[in-house]
């Protein structure tokens, strides 16, 4: 850990390092991904030398919470999970709804 780092954000690399193996990423990964969360925080922080106007314009890295990481694919059940489970609920209808019009007659609002 870089010497300037507080005792506090020390913490924070560990706490943010198991958690992320916990959740299954490597080693090498983990160590990445601790160490850009805690240098951000201090850049937010003004307490690096440099820092990016993005960096710190952006939300922290506790607010973002993963609203960015992976693909921008969409979230939830596919179309056609939804079909199926409108076919078992058997709701009429469902082989002309769309995605949105199966996820209300589901309640999947």
């Amino acid at each position: 850990m870089p010497k300037e780092w507080t005792d506090r954000q020390e913490r924070q690399y560990e706490h943010i390092k198991d958690s992320a193996k916990d959740r299954g990423a490597s080693t090498e990964r983990a160590k990445e991904v601790a160490a850009r969360t805690v240098n951000k925080n201090r850049a937010q922080a003004g307490q690096t030398k440099t820092a990016s106007r993005s960096t710190v314009q952006d939300k922290s890295p506790q607010q973002r919470g993963g609203q960015r990481s992976g693909t921008n694919r969409p979230k939830g059940p596919t179309r056609d999970q939804l079909y199926n489970d409108a076919k078992r609920r058997n709701i009429k209808g469902r082989s002309k709804m769309t995605k949105k019009e199966l996820e209300q007659a589901l309640g999947r609002d």
